[in-house]
């Protein structure tokens, strides 16, 4: 499963969710895509994209793309706040299924 860590989210996140393949929107270069052209260019390199960006499903018509939704609830976007969430992330990957989104939350 490639995974793909939106902006808002902390870079170190990365370093502490132990998949293959996995990347962070700033290590691609694509920071400054809004969240359309984010979809459309990550859709053909990654099957999920973990964010904490809870206004997506609603600006975005998600089926129209073939990359799955995490969306992270966290008291705040700081690494502590995230790292107890990360059993939560990884199991529920699997449910982040094209064009959906799976919210995690504390």
């Amino acid at each position: 499963m490639r995974v793909l860590i939106d902006a808002c989210l902390p870079v170190k996140l990365q370093q502490h969710i132990p998949l293959p393949g996995i990347a962070t929107v700033r290590g691609m270069g694509w920071q400054r895509l809004r969240n359309g052209e984010l979809l459309a260019r990550a859709q053909s390199e990654f099957d999920v994209l973990i964010t904490m960006d809870k206004s997506i499903p609603s600006q975005q018509r998600l089926s129209q793309y073939s990359i799955g939704l995490l969306i992270v609830r966290a008291r705040s976007n700081r690494l502590p706040d995230l790292l107890p969430l990360i059993p939560k992330m990884l199991a529920a990957l699997p449910r982040a299924m094209p064009g959906t989104a799976v919210v995690i939350e504390e």
